[in-house]
């Protein structure tokens, strides 16, 4: 979800936090009502309520027993901060998302949505007292390149979503990330597609296994957060199959979410909530989706054209400009404008999604649920540690336990650890030490820049309880310089905010951070800098520091984190899933498209305004299918650090390369060894270059924990789709005849093995399985 800068600003904490429990006491229109014994629908409900029948099967029994007006109260969604106390409204809301009133009758929930992809979200705390686990950013989930910790994510998030009375969770964010400038980068999993399919799926499944829905979003090809309620995406269709489409193909075959979220921007000069290609054709037609379409909140334009395009659901109604779901579109069902069989699809897809979801039959609890949220708690920090990427070390770290004089710098290193802006954001358990309102712009009214209270300085002091453990703020740089030159060691905590509504300008670490640490690394040439940011950031002090962490935005446990890793507790094995450039020329588009559009109306970027007076304006994606590394690539260019890359405090060794075919496709194998002295985590990756030549893309990864010395042979399954070229004409895949060159490396362009798989000439369904 996505809110206007008015929103929150505008109405008042104060309204906000009517209900100060998460849970209000609800009315029976929240609680499935039984049948009555003989009432007109038995035989009918004996039908839908047969668990053997699959999802849509029970959808479309179901459906024959509403009227039209329980299937118009199933196409759109309240927005509660705009609509909570005023007359004729349900009485059970809540702040937060979402809320569409159920049918007791039958039997069919109320769903009450929450933001997410980092935890049950609670924005500029809108839920007074309401607190959540908050997980690291997913683009620390991505370092991993470990799906156990995106479903232990997911499924710690739906829990607690669960525990709330919330049945719905706006997760599964998969748009690629094709500037590393990108507002909204932290809430992704990276730029490669089968990575960040994989990743998400895997998170959405352990969502729905609470038997509430995920949402993958935003459908799709919503790359930039400047001007997002008016850019203009173009990509040629056959390259958008290749790469943002194919991680969201991967993704809802992996975790099979119950909704697909469309987005804001126009693609190729469709709303995306109104592409007939993208909802009917590709989504329907190509992959064969039964779930709902639930539009992004302020994304919808239209009545009559989103409805027969495939949109099923106008989500946050109150931030359209109309309500195009409510009453315009019950007379366009009697104009004929749209046919009574199109709103029963609409209606058929909610409620598969509520069936598939195991929702139906296991409604979520009326009353807020207890929470172990020290066991939640360890969930995030496993994930913060396994994505932390180790980019340099000179020897410095892990730290010696004997270390005797270490002072922290900057970063507010002594109170906590920053995190990212925008709907995403999670009110954490353990408070919030710093929160600091915006003074303008498009995320003003729904974002502040947050830090979790966990502090790196406290964890450790912890740690070494023997050390003199100091900490200076970092304004003052000589002093700074002075404290790190008295010192044994110097840690740098450097900071970089994003939020979404607004893309970042350059990819400099503000306020003259980088000032700060080259002086501070002069001082003292046992400087370490830990950055803290949403995305990639340049370096222009990198060869006088001896190490440097990528912690991202760590969770709230991401101080226990970073002290782990730099004391060597845990042995670092993240590895970067976006490219970290040179600098910003390098990228496709060194700046976001459409600043003098937005800085003339914020309304560009704002949910709620339908993008104001502005203009629709084009971005055009010129690197087509070669996404991140591939474009770097193509463009012969030499990144700061490559996708992929990433140190440990041991070595590994790879042998016994091979591929060969299984009855399910492709597959490579191969022996990891740990050649050091402590254990870790490696992680190999596996490149193909196809027979026509082309950049050579990602087709198979895997993690695997070693003890020193320890080998392990690895099986891994090659994503045959990567493999293959869209057909728009045939609508399917196709498999060139010739050799495909595989090889194997720890990040993108290291070549360490080798392998030739031979193909012939094949079809692929557009689906992946």
């Amino acid at each position: 979800m996505r809110l206007s800068a008015m929103n929150f600003a505008s109405i008042g904490l104060a309204a906000l936090a009517m209900s100060t429990a998460i849970a209000a006491p609800v009315t029976a229109r929240t609680l499935p009502a039984k049948p009555a014994a003989k009432s007109a629908t038995a035989k009918s409900a004996a039908i839908w309520q047969d668990r053997k029948l699959d999802a849509q099967a029970r959808a479309t029994a179901l459906l024959a027993a509403m009227t039209q007006a329980e299937k118009l109260q199933l196409v759109r969604t309240y927005f509660p901060p705009f609509t909570m106390g005023k007359p004729g409204m349900p009485t059970d809301m809540i702040p937060s998302a979402g809320y569409m009133p159920g049918v007791p009758r039958l039997g069919i929930p109320t769903l009450r949505e929450s933001d997410a992809s980092l935890g049950v979200a609670n924005q500029v705390e809108q839920r007074k007292g309401d607190v959540a686990t908050a997980l690291p950013s997913s683009l620390a989930t991505a370092a991993s390149f470990d799906p156990d910790v995106a479903y232990a994510g997911g499924r710690m998030a739906g829990a607690e979503a669960r525990a709330k009375t919330f049945n719905v969770l706006l997760a599964g964010g998969v748009n690629l990330t094709r500037d590393p400038w990108g507002g909204r980068d932290f809430e992704y999993l990276g730029e490669d597609p089968v990575l960040a399919g994989n990743l998400a799926g895997a998170s959405i499944a352990g969502v729905q296994s609470n038997h509430i829905i995920s949402t993958v979003k935003h459908f799709a090809l919503n790359a930039q957060e400047t001007g997002r309620m008016i850019a203009d995406s173009h990509l040629d269709w056959s390259a958008l199959h290749e790469s943002d489409l194919l991680a969201f193909n991967i993704a809802i075959a992996r975790g099979k979410p119950a909704s697909v979220m469309c987005a804001y921007n126009l693609v190729n000069t469709d709303h995306a909530c109104e592409s007939r290609e993208l909802l009917t054709t590709v989504l329907r037609g190509d992959w064969h989706y039964q779930g709902f379409v639930m539009s992004d909140w302020g994304a919808v334009h239209s009545t009559v054209k989103a409805a027969m395009s495939g949109l099923d659901q106008q989500s946050g109604e109150e931030l359209d400009k109309e309500i195009y779901f409510g009453e315009p579109l019950k007379a366009a069902l009697a104009k004929g404008e749209v046919p009574a069989a199109q709103l029963d699809t609409m209606v058929r897809n909610v409620l598969t999604g509520i069936f598939a979801s195991g929702l139906y039959d296991n409604p979520t609890p009326v009353t807020a649920q207890a929470i172990d949220y020290t066991a939640h708690a360890d969930v995030a920090q496993k994930a913060a540690e396994e994505g932390i990427v180790l980019l340099k070390n000179a020897g410095l770290l892990p730290l010696a336990a004997g270390a005797k004089k270490i002072v922290l710098i900057g970063g507010h290193a002594d109170v906590g650890v920053l995190s990212g802006g925008g709907s995403s954001q999670v009110r954490s358990v353990g408070g919030v030490p710093i929160e600091i309102p915006l003074k303008g712009g498009p995320a003003a009214g729904f974002a502040r820049t947050t830090w979790h209270n966990s502090s790196p300085l406290q964890a450790l002091r912890a740690l070494l309880p023997s050390a003199q453990i100091t900490y200076v703020d970092g304004s003052d740089k000589a002093a700074a310089a002075q404290a790190a030159q008295q010192a044994d060691l110097a840690l740098v905590f450097a900071t970089q905010w994003r939020t979404e509504a607004e893309d970042i300008l350059d990819l400099k670490l503000p306020s003259d951070q980088d000032g700060l640490i080259t002086q501070v690394a002069g001082a003292q040439p046992r400087t370490v800098v830990v950055v803290e940011s949403g995305g990639p950031v340049l370096m222009p002090w990198l060869d006088k520091v001896g190490a440097v962490l990528a912690a991202w935005y760590p969770g709230q446990r991401g101080g226990e984190a970073i002290a782990n890793i730099l004391l060597g507790k845990v042995n670092p094995s993240g590895h970067l899933p976006i490219t970290f450039p040179a600098s910003e020329a390098q990228a496709p588009r060194p700046a976001p498209i459409g600043l003098e559009i937005v800085k003339a109306d914020d309304a560009a970027s704002n949910a709620g305004s339908a993008g104001g007076q502005a203009k629709s304006f084009v971005v055009d994606y010129r690197e087509g299918a070669d996404v991140g590394y591939r474009w770097y690539a193509k463009q012969g260019l030499k990144p700061l650090f490559p996708f992929g890359y990433g140190l440990s405090y041991t070595q590994f060794g790879f042998g016994g390369f091979a591929v060969t075919q299984s009855a399910k496709g492709p597959v490579v194998s191969l022996d990891v060894t740990n050649k050091g002295q402590v254990a870790g985590a490696a992680v190999p990756q596996v490149y193909a270059t196809l027979p026509g030549g082309g950049t050579a893309r990602l087709v198979a990864y895997g993690r695997v924990q070693l003890a020193p010395g320890e080998t392990r042979h690895l099986t891994l399954p090659v994503e045959i789709h990567a493999l293959a070229h869209w057909q728009a004409g045939t609508r399917n895949w196709r498999i060139e005849a010739g050799d495909y060159r595989l090889t194997l490396g720890t990040q993108a362009g290291d070549e360490q093995a080798s392998q030739t798989l031979h193909l012939a000439q094949a079809t692929l369904p557009a689906a992946v399985r």
